[in-house]
Protein backbone atom coordinates (compact mmCIF):
# COMPACT_ATOMS: atom_id res chain seq x y z
CA UNK A 1 0.00 0.00 0.00
CA UNK A 2 1.35 3.41 -0.97
CA UNK A 3 2.69 5.88 1.58
CA UNK A 4 1.68 9.54 1.73
CA UNK A 5 4.96 11.48 1.79
CA UNK A 6 3.38 14.35 3.76
CA UNK A 7 1.90 12.04 6.42
CA UNK A 8 4.06 8.89 6.34
CA UNK A 9 2.65 7.49 9.60
CA UNK A 10 -1.02 7.76 8.62
CA UNK A 11 -2.72 4.50 7.67
CA UNK A 12 -4.48 4.81 4.33
CA UNK A 13 -8.26 4.74 4.29
CA UNK A 14 -9.74 1.39 3.28
CA UNK A 15 -13.24 0.45 2.02
CA UNK A 16 -14.14 -1.44 5.20
CA UNK A 17 -13.99 1.88 7.11
CA UNK A 18 -16.78 3.38 5.03
CA UNK A 19 -16.87 6.24 2.49
CA UNK A 20 -13.80 8.46 2.26
CA UNK A 21 -16.20 11.45 2.21
CA UNK A 22 -19.65 11.38 3.79
CA UNK A 23 -21.97 14.38 3.49
CA UNK A 24 -25.09 14.08 5.63
CA UNK A 25 -27.92 16.61 5.22
CA UNK A 26 -25.57 19.56 4.63
CA UNK A 27 -26.66 23.07 3.66
CA UNK A 28 -24.45 25.95 2.51
CA UNK A 29 -25.58 29.55 2.00
CA UNK A 30 -23.88 32.76 0.91
CA UNK A 31 -25.89 35.55 2.44
CA UNK A 32 -29.50 34.78 1.69
CA UNK A 33 -28.70 32.52 -1.26
CA UNK A 34 -28.73 28.81 -0.45
CA UNK A 35 -26.43 26.92 -2.83
CA UNK A 36 -26.45 23.50 -1.10
CA UNK A 37 -29.81 22.41 0.28
CA UNK A 38 -29.98 19.47 2.73
CA UNK A 39 -27.70 17.34 0.58
CA UNK A 40 -26.39 13.86 1.39
CA UNK A 41 -23.69 12.07 -0.62
CA UNK A 42 -21.11 9.32 -0.04
CA UNK A 43 -17.81 9.05 -1.97
CA UNK A 44 -16.72 5.38 -2.12
CA UNK A 45 -13.07 4.45 -1.65
CA UNK A 46 -11.03 3.58 -4.74
CA UNK A 47 -13.70 4.70 -7.21
CA UNK A 48 -14.13 7.67 -9.54
CA UNK A 49 -17.21 9.73 -8.74
CA UNK A 50 -18.19 12.33 -11.33
CA UNK A 51 -20.39 15.21 -10.19
CA UNK A 52 -22.39 16.80 -12.97
CA UNK A 53 -25.04 19.48 -13.28
CA UNK A 54 -25.82 22.77 -14.92
CA UNK A 55 -23.66 25.84 -14.32
CA UNK A 56 -24.61 27.49 -11.03
CA UNK A 57 -26.02 24.30 -9.50
CA UNK A 58 -23.53 24.36 -6.61
CA UNK A 59 -20.81 21.93 -7.77
CA UNK A 60 -17.83 24.09 -6.73
CA UNK A 61 -19.34 24.71 -3.28
CA UNK A 62 -19.89 20.98 -2.91
CA UNK A 63 -16.20 20.26 -3.60
CA UNK A 64 -15.20 22.90 -1.03
CA UNK A 65 -17.46 21.29 1.56
CA UNK A 66 -15.85 17.91 0.83
CA UNK A 67 -12.22 19.01 1.26
CA UNK A 68 -12.81 21.25 4.27
CA UNK A 69 -12.42 24.62 2.56
CA UNK A 70 -15.86 25.57 3.86
CA UNK A 71 -17.85 24.28 6.84
CA UNK A 72 -21.53 23.64 6.10
CA UNK A 73 -24.10 25.84 7.85
CA UNK A 74 -25.81 22.65 9.00
CA UNK A 75 -25.40 18.92 8.67
CA UNK A 76 -22.24 16.82 8.82
CA UNK A 77 -19.29 16.76 6.40
CA UNK A 78 -16.91 13.92 7.21
CA UNK A 79 -13.49 13.63 5.56
CA UNK A 80 -11.61 10.43 6.38
CA UNK A 81 -14.15 9.79 9.14
CA UNK A 82 -13.65 13.17 10.82
CA UNK A 83 -16.40 15.80 11.00
CA UNK A 84 -14.80 18.99 9.67
CA UNK A 85 -17.08 21.06 11.90
CA UNK A 86 -15.20 19.72 14.94
CA UNK A 87 -11.72 20.44 13.53
CA UNK A 88 -9.34 23.27 14.23
CA UNK A 89 -7.59 24.98 11.32
CA UNK A 90 -4.46 22.88 11.83
CA UNK A 91 -6.51 19.67 11.90
CA UNK A 92 -8.19 20.63 8.64
CA UNK A 93 -4.76 21.22 7.09
CA UNK A 94 -3.64 17.76 8.21
CA UNK A 95 -6.74 16.18 6.67
CA UNK A 96 -6.20 18.04 3.41
CA UNK A 97 -2.62 16.76 3.19
CA UNK A 98 -4.25 13.41 2.44
CA UNK A 99 -5.87 14.95 -0.65
CA UNK A 100 -4.86 16.68 -3.88
CA UNK A 101 -6.77 19.30 -5.87
CA UNK A 102 -6.48 20.12 -9.57
CA UNK A 103 -8.05 23.40 -10.67
CA UNK A 104 -9.27 24.52 -14.10
CA UNK A 105 -6.63 27.23 -14.48
CA UNK A 106 -3.61 25.09 -13.45
CA UNK A 107 -2.62 27.56 -10.64
CA UNK A 108 1.09 27.14 -11.41
CA UNK A 109 3.63 29.61 -10.05
CA UNK A 110 5.04 31.37 -13.12
CA UNK A 111 8.24 32.55 -11.46
CA UNK A 112 9.57 29.06 -10.68
CA UNK A 113 10.40 26.08 -12.87
CA UNK A 114 8.31 22.99 -13.55
CA UNK A 115 10.51 21.06 -11.13
CA UNK A 116 10.02 23.64 -8.38
CA UNK A 117 6.26 23.78 -8.99
CA UNK A 118 5.86 20.02 -8.65
CA UNK A 119 8.32 19.74 -5.76
CA UNK A 120 6.64 22.56 -3.81
CA UNK A 121 4.43 20.36 -1.54
CA UNK A 122 7.39 18.15 -0.59
CA UNK A 123 9.83 21.04 -0.06
CA UNK A 124 7.37 22.95 2.14
CA UNK A 125 6.05 20.05 4.19
CA UNK A 126 8.84 17.47 4.51
CA UNK A 127 12.55 17.23 5.30
CA UNK A 128 13.12 14.93 2.34
CA UNK A 129 16.57 15.31 0.70
CA UNK A 130 16.53 17.32 -2.51
CA UNK A 131 18.04 14.51 -4.58
CA UNK A 132 15.14 12.22 -3.59
CA UNK A 133 12.63 14.97 -4.39
CA UNK A 134 14.27 15.41 -7.80
CA UNK A 135 13.98 11.67 -8.41
CA UNK A 136 10.27 11.64 -7.44
CA UNK A 137 9.53 14.61 -9.71
CA UNK A 138 11.30 12.93 -12.61
CA UNK A 139 9.35 9.72 -12.01
CA UNK A 140 6.08 11.67 -11.97
CA UNK A 141 6.89 13.43 -15.25
CA UNK A 142 7.96 10.39 -17.28
CA UNK A 143 4.49 8.84 -17.73
CA UNK A 144 3.11 12.30 -18.52
CA UNK A 145 5.60 12.76 -21.37
CA UNK A 146 7.09 15.86 -19.73
CA UNK A 147 10.55 14.82 -18.56
CA UNK A 148 12.17 17.22 -21.05
CA UNK A 149 10.20 20.13 -19.56
CA UNK A 150 11.42 19.65 -15.98
CA UNK A 151 13.60 22.79 -15.96
CA UNK A 152 11.33 24.98 -18.10
CA UNK A 153 9.03 27.69 -16.78
CA UNK A 154 5.22 27.61 -17.06
CA UNK A 155 5.17 30.43 -19.63
CA UNK A 156 7.17 28.18 -21.98
CA UNK A 157 4.50 25.45 -21.92
CA UNK A 158 1.28 24.90 -23.85
CA UNK A 159 -2.06 24.70 -22.08
CA UNK A 160 -2.06 20.91 -22.26
CA UNK A 161 1.45 20.73 -20.79
CA UNK A 162 0.49 23.06 -17.94
CA UNK A 163 -2.48 20.81 -17.21
CA UNK A 164 -0.19 17.79 -16.92
CA UNK A 165 2.23 19.67 -14.64
CA UNK A 166 -0.67 20.53 -12.33
CA UNK A 167 -1.58 16.82 -12.25
CA UNK A 168 1.98 15.93 -11.23
CA UNK A 169 2.03 18.56 -8.48
CA UNK A 170 -1.32 17.44 -7.05
CA UNK A 171 -0.23 13.79 -6.87
CA UNK A 172 3.51 14.04 -6.05
CA UNK A 173 2.85 13.31 -2.37
CA UNK A 174 0.72 10.25 -3.24
CA UNK A 175 -2.62 11.41 -1.83
CA UNK A 176 -5.51 9.04 -1.19
CA UNK A 177 -8.17 11.37 -2.59
CA UNK A 178 -7.88 13.79 -5.52
CA UNK A 179 -10.42 16.44 -6.58
CA UNK A 180 -10.52 17.46 -10.26
CA UNK A 181 -12.41 20.69 -10.99
CA UNK A 182 -13.34 20.71 -14.71
CA UNK A 183 -10.00 19.19 -15.77
CA UNK A 184 -10.75 19.28 -19.52
CA UNK A 185 -12.30 22.75 -19.86
CA UNK A 186 -10.93 24.62 -22.87
CA UNK A 187 -9.17 21.59 -24.36
CA UNK A 188 -9.75 20.21 -27.84
CA UNK A 189 -11.41 16.76 -28.14
CA UNK A 190 -8.17 14.84 -28.69
CA UNK A 191 -6.54 16.51 -25.69
CA UNK A 192 -9.66 15.70 -23.62
CA UNK A 193 -9.21 12.00 -24.42
CA UNK A 194 -5.49 12.32 -23.57
CA UNK A 195 -6.26 13.98 -20.21
CA UNK A 196 -8.96 11.42 -19.44
CA UNK A 197 -6.43 8.65 -19.98
CA UNK A 198 -3.98 10.42 -17.64
CA UNK A 199 -6.65 10.68 -14.93
CA UNK A 200 -7.42 6.99 -15.28
CA UNK A 201 -3.72 6.07 -15.17
CA UNK A 202 -3.09 8.28 -12.13
CA UNK A 203 -5.91 6.60 -10.23
CA UNK A 204 -4.45 3.17 -10.89
CA UNK A 205 -0.83 4.17 -10.29
CA UNK A 206 -1.46 5.90 -6.97
CA UNK A 207 -4.38 3.70 -5.83
CA UNK A 208 -6.47 6.80 -5.18
CA UNK A 209 -10.09 7.88 -5.02
CA UNK A 210 -11.16 10.52 -7.55
CA UNK A 211 -13.91 13.15 -7.45
CA UNK A 212 -14.36 14.93 -10.78
CA UNK A 213 -16.54 17.88 -11.74
CA UNK A 214 -17.16 17.61 -15.47
CA UNK A 215 -19.47 18.83 -18.22
CA UNK A 216 -18.07 16.63 -20.97
CA UNK A 217 -20.52 13.81 -21.69
CA UNK A 218 -17.98 11.41 -23.21
CA UNK A 219 -15.52 12.03 -20.34
CA UNK A 220 -18.25 11.01 -17.92
CA UNK A 221 -18.73 7.71 -19.74
CA UNK A 222 -14.97 7.14 -20.01
CA UNK A 223 -14.09 7.83 -16.37
CA UNK A 224 -17.02 7.47 -13.99
CA UNK A 225 -17.76 4.53 -11.74
CA UNK A 226 -20.42 6.58 -9.97
CA UNK A 227 -22.34 9.65 -11.08
CA UNK A 228 -24.07 12.25 -8.91
CA UNK A 229 -26.29 14.86 -10.57
CA UNK A 230 -26.58 18.16 -8.70
CA UNK A 231 -29.55 20.43 -9.39
CA UNK A 232 -30.40 23.57 -7.40
CA UNK A 233 -28.31 22.41 -4.46
CA UNK A 234 -29.73 18.89 -4.27
CA UNK A 235 -28.62 15.48 -5.54
CA UNK A 236 -31.43 14.37 -7.85
CA UNK A 237 -29.67 11.31 -9.31
CA UNK A 238 -26.96 9.04 -7.94
CA UNK A 239 -25.87 5.72 -9.33
CA UNK A 240 -23.55 3.79 -11.60
CA UNK A 241 -22.63 5.40 -14.91
CA UNK A 242 -24.57 2.72 -16.76
CA UNK A 243 -27.78 3.74 -14.99
CA UNK A 244 -27.87 7.22 -16.57
CA UNK A 245 -29.65 6.03 -19.69
CA UNK A 246 -32.26 4.22 -17.58
CA UNK A 247 -33.37 7.18 -15.47
CA UNK A 248 -36.69 8.84 -16.17
CA UNK A 249 -35.73 12.02 -14.29
CA UNK A 250 -36.60 14.79 -16.82
CA UNK A 251 -33.81 17.13 -15.65
CA UNK A 252 -31.11 14.48 -16.02
CA UNK A 253 -32.54 13.37 -19.36
CA UNK A 254 -32.55 16.97 -20.63
CA UNK A 255 -28.88 17.35 -19.65
CA UNK A 256 -27.77 14.27 -21.57
CA UNK A 257 -30.19 14.70 -24.46
CA UNK A 258 -28.83 18.22 -25.02
CA UNK A 259 -25.76 16.56 -26.53
CA UNK A 260 -27.82 15.14 -29.39
CA UNK A 261 -27.25 16.46 -32.88
CA UNK A 262 -29.88 18.67 -34.47
CA UNK A 263 -31.88 18.12 -37.61
CA UNK A 264 -30.63 21.38 -39.18
CA UNK A 265 -30.87 21.37 -42.97
CA UNK A 266 -27.49 22.10 -44.54
CA UNK A 267 -27.52 23.84 -47.90
CA UNK A 268 -24.93 24.74 -50.51
CA UNK A 269 -24.42 28.43 -51.31
CA UNK A 270 -24.21 29.53 -54.93
CA UNK A 271 -23.14 33.08 -53.99
CA UNK A 272 -19.62 34.43 -54.25
CA UNK A 273 -17.66 33.54 -51.04
CA UNK A 274 -17.52 36.34 -48.48
CA UNK A 275 -13.96 35.35 -47.52
CA UNK A 276 -11.38 33.65 -49.73
CA UNK A 277 -8.00 32.45 -48.50
CA UNK A 278 -5.45 31.21 -51.01
CA UNK A 279 -2.15 29.41 -50.32
CA UNK A 280 -1.63 31.25 -47.02
CA UNK A 281 1.76 30.84 -45.35
CA UNK A 282 2.82 32.29 -41.98
CA UNK A 283 5.81 31.59 -39.76
CA UNK A 284 6.86 32.91 -36.36
CA UNK A 285 10.56 32.91 -35.42
CA UNK A 286 11.24 30.57 -38.31
CA UNK A 287 8.54 28.08 -37.25
CA UNK A 288 5.83 27.53 -39.89
CA UNK A 289 2.30 27.81 -38.47
CA UNK A 290 0.21 28.08 -41.63
CA UNK A 291 1.55 25.99 -44.51
CA UNK A 292 -0.49 26.81 -47.57
CA UNK A 293 -4.04 27.24 -46.28
CA UNK A 294 -6.78 27.70 -48.88
CA UNK A 295 -10.39 28.13 -47.77
CA UNK A 296 -13.64 29.75 -48.90
CA UNK A 297 -16.14 31.12 -46.37
CA UNK A 298 -19.54 30.94 -48.15
CA UNK A 299 -21.79 33.98 -47.96
CA UNK A 300 -24.72 33.67 -45.53
CA UNK A 301 -23.65 30.25 -44.31
CA UNK A 302 -22.20 29.03 -41.03
CA UNK A 303 -18.61 27.81 -41.30
CA UNK A 304 -17.18 26.12 -38.22
CA UNK A 305 -13.38 25.92 -38.04
CA UNK A 306 -12.15 23.08 -35.85
CA UNK A 307 -8.73 21.77 -34.92
CA UNK A 308 -6.50 20.95 -32.00
CA UNK A 309 -4.74 23.49 -29.83
CA UNK A 310 -1.81 24.98 -31.74
CA UNK A 311 -3.13 23.82 -35.12
CA UNK A 312 -3.27 27.39 -36.50
CA UNK A 313 -6.97 28.30 -36.13
CA UNK A 314 -6.36 31.57 -34.28
CA UNK A 315 -3.58 32.62 -36.67
CA UNK A 316 -5.92 31.99 -39.63
CA UNK A 317 -8.64 34.06 -37.96
CA UNK A 318 -6.28 36.98 -37.35
CA UNK A 319 -5.37 37.00 -41.04
CA UNK A 320 -9.08 37.18 -41.93
CA UNK A 321 -9.39 40.16 -39.56
CA UNK A 322 -6.41 41.83 -41.21
CA UNK A 323 -4.42 41.79 -37.96
CA UNK A 324 -1.60 39.65 -39.40
CA UNK A 325 0.23 40.07 -42.70
CA UNK A 326 0.96 36.73 -44.40
CA UNK A 327 4.44 35.71 -45.49
CA UNK A 328 2.82 34.74 -48.77
CA UNK A 329 -0.63 34.03 -50.10
CA UNK A 330 -3.83 36.02 -50.39
CA UNK A 331 -6.77 36.89 -48.14
CA UNK A 332 -9.87 38.64 -49.53
CA UNK A 333 -12.75 39.78 -47.32
CA UNK A 334 -15.91 41.19 -48.93
CA UNK A 335 -13.96 41.83 -52.14
CA UNK A 336 -11.05 43.59 -50.42
CA UNK A 337 -7.63 41.99 -50.89
CA UNK A 338 -6.08 42.63 -47.48
CA UNK A 339 -2.45 42.26 -48.56
CA UNK A 340 -2.90 45.23 -50.94
CA UNK A 341 -5.25 47.30 -48.75
CA UNK A 342 -4.30 50.36 -46.75
CA UNK A 343 -4.72 50.38 -42.97
CA UNK A 344 -7.73 52.70 -43.38
CA UNK A 345 -9.35 50.19 -45.77
CA UNK A 346 -8.68 47.33 -43.37
CA UNK A 347 -10.12 49.31 -40.48
CA UNK A 348 -13.23 50.07 -42.55
CA UNK A 349 -13.53 46.36 -43.36
CA UNK A 350 -13.39 45.48 -39.65
CA UNK A 351 -16.39 47.71 -38.94
CA UNK A 352 -18.43 45.20 -40.98
CA UNK A 353 -17.37 42.35 -38.69
CA UNK A 354 -18.94 41.50 -35.34
CA UNK A 355 -17.18 39.33 -32.74
CA UNK A 356 -18.33 37.41 -29.67
CA UNK A 357 -15.65 35.94 -27.43
CA UNK A 358 -15.77 33.04 -24.93
CA UNK A 359 -16.73 35.26 -22.03
CA UNK A 360 -19.17 37.93 -23.22
CA UNK A 361 -16.61 40.60 -22.11
CA UNK A 362 -19.26 43.00 -20.84
CA UNK A 363 -18.44 46.17 -18.94
CA UNK A 364 -19.49 45.60 -15.33
CA UNK A 365 -19.83 49.35 -14.73
CA UNK A 366 -22.45 49.72 -17.48
CA UNK A 367 -26.07 48.62 -17.68
CA UNK A 368 -27.18 46.15 -20.34
CA UNK A 369 -28.53 49.04 -22.44
CA UNK A 370 -25.23 50.95 -22.26
CA UNK A 371 -23.22 47.80 -23.06
CA UNK A 372 -25.29 47.24 -26.18
CA UNK A 373 -24.93 50.88 -27.26
CA UNK A 374 -21.18 51.02 -26.59
CA UNK A 375 -20.00 50.13 -30.11
CA UNK A 376 -22.12 52.83 -31.75
CA UNK A 377 -21.18 55.52 -29.25
CA UNK A 378 -17.46 54.80 -29.03
CA UNK A 379 -16.49 53.57 -32.49
CA UNK A 380 -18.24 56.49 -34.20
CA UNK A 381 -20.10 54.44 -36.76
CA UNK A 382 -22.02 56.54 -39.26
CA UNK A 383 -25.17 56.55 -37.16
CA UNK A 384 -26.81 59.84 -36.16
CA UNK A 385 -26.97 60.22 -32.40
CA UNK A 386 -30.75 60.41 -32.49
CA UNK A 387 -30.89 56.95 -34.08
CA UNK A 388 -28.64 55.20 -31.58
CA UNK A 389 -31.33 54.78 -28.90
CA UNK A 390 -33.85 53.50 -31.44
CA UNK A 391 -31.39 50.94 -32.77
CA UNK A 392 -30.50 49.81 -29.22
CA UNK A 393 -34.16 49.26 -28.34
CA UNK A 394 -34.75 47.41 -31.60
CA UNK A 395 -31.80 45.03 -31.22
CA UNK A 396 -32.61 44.27 -27.57
CA UNK A 397 -36.19 43.41 -28.50
CA UNK A 398 -35.12 41.17 -31.40
CA UNK A 399 -32.66 39.27 -29.17
CA UNK A 400 -35.20 39.11 -26.31
CA UNK A 401 -33.15 41.03 -23.73
CA UNK A 402 -35.29 44.19 -23.57
CA UNK A 403 -36.68 42.99 -20.23
CA UNK A 404 -33.21 43.29 -18.63
CA UNK A 405 -32.20 46.57 -20.31
CA UNK A 406 -31.59 48.37 -17.00
CA UNK A 407 -29.92 45.43 -15.23
CA UNK A 408 -26.20 45.21 -14.45
CA UNK A 409 -24.09 42.33 -15.83
CA UNK A 410 -23.50 40.87 -12.35
CA UNK A 411 -27.26 40.41 -11.93
CA UNK A 412 -28.02 38.49 -15.13
CA UNK A 413 -27.47 34.85 -16.07
CA UNK A 414 -24.62 33.47 -18.18
CA UNK A 415 -27.03 32.91 -21.07
CA UNK A 416 -28.30 36.48 -20.86
CA UNK A 417 -24.71 37.75 -20.85
CA UNK A 418 -24.08 35.87 -24.09
CA UNK A 419 -27.10 37.54 -25.69
CA UNK A 420 -26.03 40.98 -24.48
CA UNK A 421 -22.56 40.39 -25.97
CA UNK A 422 -24.19 39.29 -29.21
CA UNK A 423 -26.44 42.37 -29.26
CA UNK A 424 -23.40 44.62 -28.81
CA UNK A 425 -21.68 42.88 -31.74
CA UNK A 426 -24.70 42.89 -34.05
CA UNK A 427 -25.86 46.46 -33.38
CA UNK A 428 -23.25 47.70 -35.87
CA UNK A 429 -25.08 45.62 -38.50
CA UNK A 430 -22.08 43.52 -39.52
CA UNK A 431 -22.06 41.32 -42.58
CA UNK A 432 -19.68 38.81 -41.01
CA UNK A 433 -20.11 37.47 -37.46
CA UNK A 434 -17.27 35.61 -35.75
CA UNK A 435 -17.65 33.52 -32.58
CA UNK A 436 -14.44 32.52 -30.80
CA UNK A 437 -14.99 29.33 -28.76
CA UNK A 438 -18.49 30.44 -27.66
CA UNK A 439 -19.30 27.21 -25.76
CA UNK A 440 -16.04 26.67 -23.86
CA UNK A 441 -16.65 25.78 -20.21
CA UNK A 442 -20.42 25.50 -20.61
CA UNK A 443 -22.63 22.59 -19.58
CA UNK A 444 -24.57 20.72 -22.34
CA UNK A 445 -27.80 22.65 -21.71
CA UNK A 446 -26.00 26.00 -21.96
CA UNK A 447 -24.16 24.81 -25.08
CA UNK A 448 -27.49 24.01 -26.70
CA UNK A 449 -28.73 27.49 -25.71
CA UNK A 450 -25.68 29.15 -27.31
CA UNK A 451 -26.05 27.05 -30.45
CA UNK A 452 -29.70 28.08 -30.77
CA UNK A 453 -28.69 31.71 -30.25
CA UNK A 454 -26.10 31.48 -33.06
CA UNK A 455 -28.63 29.89 -35.41
CA UNK A 456 -31.32 32.46 -34.58
CA UNK A 457 -28.98 35.41 -35.07
CA UNK A 458 -27.63 33.93 -38.31
CA UNK A 459 -31.10 33.61 -39.81
CA UNK A 460 -32.62 36.77 -38.30
CA UNK A 461 -29.83 39.10 -39.46
CA UNK A 462 -28.81 37.27 -42.67
CA UNK A 463 -25.21 36.91 -41.55
CA UNK A 464 -22.15 35.15 -42.83
CA UNK A 465 -20.92 33.30 -39.75
CA UNK A 466 -17.56 31.86 -38.69
CA UNK A 467 -17.34 29.83 -35.47
CA UNK A 468 -14.04 28.69 -33.95
CA UNK A 469 -14.90 25.63 -31.88
CA UNK A 470 -13.56 22.61 -30.01
CA UNK A 471 -17.00 21.13 -29.43
CA UNK A 472 -17.83 18.46 -31.99
CA UNK A 473 -21.48 18.05 -30.99
CA UNK A 474 -22.05 21.80 -31.30
CA UNK A 475 -20.16 21.85 -34.61
CA UNK A 476 -22.30 19.19 -36.22
CA UNK A 477 -25.44 20.84 -34.84
CA UNK A 478 -24.95 24.29 -36.39
CA UNK A 479 -22.51 24.06 -39.33
CA UNK A 480 -23.24 24.31 -43.03
CA UNK A 481 -19.52 23.87 -43.69
CA UNK A 482 -16.79 22.45 -41.42
CA UNK A 483 -13.09 23.11 -42.02
CA UNK A 484 -10.53 21.22 -39.96
CA UNK A 485 -7.11 22.81 -39.49
CA UNK A 486 -4.40 20.25 -38.76
CA UNK A 487 -0.69 21.00 -38.56
CA UNK A 488 -1.10 24.28 -40.44
CA UNK A 489 -3.17 23.02 -43.37
CA UNK A 490 -6.85 22.38 -44.08
CA UNK A 491 -7.01 18.63 -43.51
CA UNK A 492 -10.67 18.37 -44.49
CA UNK A 493 -13.50 20.63 -45.56
CA UNK A 494 -17.13 19.96 -46.37
CA UNK A 495 -20.64 19.52 -45.04
CA UNK A 496 -21.14 17.71 -41.72
CA UNK A 497 -22.07 14.55 -43.64
CA UNK A 498 -18.91 14.79 -45.74
CA UNK A 499 -16.73 15.26 -42.65
CA UNK A 500 -18.40 12.34 -40.91
CA UNK A 501 -17.58 10.14 -43.92
CA UNK A 502 -14.00 11.46 -44.32
CA UNK A 503 -11.32 8.76 -44.57
CA UNK A 504 -8.81 11.08 -42.86
CA UNK A 505 -7.82 9.42 -39.58
CA UNK A 506 -7.13 12.74 -37.82
CA UNK A 507 -10.62 13.95 -38.74
CA UNK A 508 -12.22 10.76 -37.46
CA UNK A 509 -10.23 10.90 -34.21
CA UNK A 510 -11.30 14.51 -33.59
CA UNK A 511 -14.97 13.82 -34.31
CA UNK A 512 -15.34 10.59 -32.37
CA UNK A 513 -13.52 11.88 -29.30
CA UNK A 514 -16.84 13.55 -28.46
CA UNK A 515 -19.45 11.94 -30.73
CA UNK A 516 -20.06 8.20 -30.16
CA UNK A 517 -19.57 5.98 -33.19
Amino acid sequence: MRQNYLLPNIERWTPDRGPVVRLADISVSYGEKKVIDHLSLDIPVGKTTVIIGESGSGKSSLIKAMNGLIVPDSGSSQLFGVNTRDCSSSQIIELRKRTGTILQNYALIDSISVFENIAFPLVENTSMPMDKIRHLVEESLKPLGLIDAIDKFPYELSGGMKKRVSFARATIHQPELVFFDEPTTGLDPLMIVFVDNIIRDLRQRYDMTSVIISHDIQSIYRLADCVAFLHEGKIIFQGAVGDIQKTDNPIVRRFFDSSNKSTKTHHVSDEKPYVTVRDLHKSFSGKPVLKGVSLDIPTRQITVIIGGSGSGKSVLLKHILGLFTPDSGQVCVDGLELTKASERERESMRTRIGMLFQGAALFDSMSVRDNVAFALRERRHAVPKAEVDDRVEEIMARLKIDNIADAWPENISAGQKKRVGLARAIITRPKLMIYDEPTTGQDPIMIRYVDDMILEAHDEFQLTTIVISHDMVSTFRIADQIAMVYDGVIAARGTPAELMASPNKEVQAMIHAQIPR
